[in-house]
């Protein structure tokens, strides 16, 4: 259950990503996702917290695995929820940084999903 961006600069784009959340000016800010310490997590109220995404940077790639909250698991909604969030920002704020990007349907390397 993991997101990975396919990109010769993996570390440079985890790196626009924190800018962006971090950000004071408007103009091109990410509003919809909160960094806590190496994780994110989805801000809207009905979302946040139900997982985390943990960066991983690797060669020729940024890979994102989700992490299960203490005391549930993952949901296939929250699943599909945090990876089609996180694929459509990557898109609207980075897609000159990336050449594609997938998303794994099943756990993978990284993740903690379920108990």
């Amino acid at each position: 259950m993991s997101v990975e961006f396919y990109t010769s600069t993996p570390k440079t784009l985890l790196n626009e990503f924190d800018k962006r959340i971090s950000q004071s000016e408007p103009k091109g800010k990410i509003n919809t996702w909160l960094k806590e310490g190496d994780y994110y997590t989805h801000k809207a109220d009905d979302w946040t917290k139900k997982a985390w995404f943990l960066p991983r940077v690797e060669s020729g790639k940024l890979v994102f695995n989700i992490i299960k909250p203490k005391g549930s698991n993952v949901s296939s909604i929250v699943y599909g929820y945090y990876h089609g969030h996180l694929t459509e920002t990557f898109l609207n704020h980075f897609d000159q940084l990336f050449k594609h990007s997938s998303s794994t349907a099943l756990a993978s390397t990284g993740d903690r999903c379920s108990s």
